[in-house]
């Protein structure tokens, strides 16, 4: 279980300031989003999201935590934190609203990935770990999912458990590796836990603990004839593929199938050639060939484009890890503030660098699609609070609805009509419009209520069912690794209005 204390220091002395306050706790509202693609694609996979609920519905303080807090000391060597604030902090429970793309939909840069709606010190206990699971989380699906579209239908393993961040690490990494579509994983660990299928070959070290290559193999498959795959590289690559081919013959001859050999080092592409050729040439063509070594989307891409003969990667250190790409750059941020009447206000971070401005208001992300189901657009909106001179019903029920009215007056009859127009949030002369009777789907669900689960936490197997659906929605020109196509993201007309409003006020503010 993840300990609430998974967290920055700031978090816990920024709410022991506003209890020694004595006010009222106002509720807020936080997004966390994205700022750019990971590994200069066209899209990421959303991942993560059972393990922020289950973090988040088991979330307490223990006495345990509350006495490690009083061991700690300001800068004058007085107590950090009141004894009544630690007695405040002992009966806390998440009691916050939360709203989630569900794990495994394709996402992009700017769209809310969770909106926390609470009180205000609540919602930034747990800004960290939710950033910390949902950012590494999306990183690695999105990466497992570059390497599956490489594969381009192969079979796709992870092996990375040993080069990963740490074993918490590791157990994370096989998960969203697993939502982003890898068939399999070598995690012991992780597959007892998710029940994700495992599987795995033998290392160099069985084959050098005896006299001989071929009495290694001979011996192994004698004990794991069901699921034998022989290592064919410790000494010579083309020799421990005859050996194995012996081995295989022999495995014939009782009535047994040799599954696989496994190539990990040397020209792969060369290598797999001639296994294939050997194998088949010994009958064994129902052998499949297992690559690995240092593998990543763009070498298993290149390999296959050089006619390897491999029927199954495993990939390991770039998946785990990210590669090259250390981290998302995720942000949690404040977008609203509720006062003491009920009324929703907007907050805003404002930036020189207009991309880097946050959203005023409660957000909603809406994706577009034409007339064969394919994505065209998403488009984000404001959905609570009067943001600029944009009225929001403030009851979160009501309100402009863009797409459902389709630029028409929405259920709220104070709502004007507005054109169903979206902004590039980075460039504000490009914009792009949706035609009357676009189908859509809004990508936000409830997913906790007043700390309280909304339904079953989703699984697994439903992300990876997610994620096939979105990706055959998803136009080949944004899953390029080289210069994708942009797909259209932006901010509604009007919500984009109301933001270069209150920033100019807000810069107006900060000049004088």
């Amino acid at each position: 279980m993840l300990s609430a204390f998974h967290t920055d220091l700031y978090q816990i002395t920024m709410a022991q300031a506003r209890f020694l306050l004595g006010r009222d706790e106002p509720r807020a509202c936080f997004s966390l989003t994205f700022r750019t693609l990971p590994f200069e694609g066209g899209f990421a996979v959303c991942a993560g999201l059972e393990r922020a609920l289950e973090f988040l519905d088991e979330w307490h303080i223990t006495e345990d935590d509350l006495t490690y807090l009083r061991t700690l000391k300001a800068r004058d060597g007085s107590a950090l934190f009141a004894e009544s604030f630690l007695e405040h902090l002992s009966m806390q429970r998440f009691t916050c609203d939360v709203d989630a793309i569900p794990e495994g939909t394709i996402v992009f840069a700017c769209e809310p990935l969770l909106r926390i709606t609470g009180p205000v010190s609540m919602c930034q206990m747990v800004e960290t770990p939710l950033l910390n699971i949902i950012n590494f989380s999306t990183l690695i699906a999105t990466k497992a999912a570059r390497c599956v579209l490489a594969a381009d239908g192969d079979e796709i393993l992870e092996f990375g458990l040993r080069r990963s961040q740490g074993p918490d690490g590791g157990l994370l990494a096989t998960r969203s590796a697993y939502v982003g579509g890898v068939s399999a994983t070598s995690n012991v660990r992780a597959g007892q836990l998710y029940d994700i299928p495992v599987a795995g070959t033998h290392a160099h070290s069985w084959i050098m603990s005896f006299d001989s290559e071929l009495e290694s193999f001979r011996t192994y498959v004698e004990t794991s004839p069901n699921n034998a795959v022989l290592l064919v590289d410790t000494y010579d690559t083309l020799t421990g593929i005859r050996n194995a081919i012996t081995v295989g013959r022999e495995m014939q001859q009782r009535g047994q199938r040799l599954f696989g050999i496994r190539i990990d080092s040397g020209d792969l592409a060369w290598l797999s050639q001639q296994a294939r050729s050997m194998l088949d040439e010994a009958g064994l063509d129902h052998v499949h060939i297992v690559a690995s070594n240092s593998l990543d989307e763009y070498t298993v891409r290149s390999l296959k484009e050089q006619g390897a003969c491999v029927d199954i990667w495993g990939v390991g250190t770039s998946m785990v890890t990210g590669g090259d790409q250390a981290a998302l750059d995720g942000v949690y941020k404040m977008t609203a503030i509720q006062d003491a009447d009920g009324v929703w206000g907007p907050r805003m971070k404002i930036s020189d660098q207009l991309s880097k401005a946050t959203l005023p208001g409660i957000h909603g992300v809406r994706r577009f699609y034409n007339g064969t189901g394919m994505m065209i657009g998403d488009m984000v909106y404001g959905t609570v609070g009067t943001v600029g001179s944009v009225p929001f019903a403030s009851d979160g029920t009501k309100g402009y609805d863009p797409g459902a009215q389709n630029g028409t007056k929405g259920t709220d009859p104070t709502v004007p009509t507005i054109p169903l127009t979206m902004v590039d949030p980075a460039d504000v002369t490009r914009r792009k419009g949706f035609a009357l009777g676009t189908p859509y789907k809004d990508l936000l669900v409830p997913v906790m209520r007043d700390g309280k689960l909304s339904g079953p936490r989703p699984t697994l197997n439903d992300a990876r069912r997610r994620l096939a659906k979105d990706m055959a929605r998803l136009d080949d020109s944004h899953k390029r690794f080289l210069r994708p196509h942009t797909y259209p993201v932006g901010i509604e007309e009007s919500l984009n209005d109301a933001r270069l409003s209150l920033m100019s006020e807000l810069k107006g503010e900060t000049d004088e």
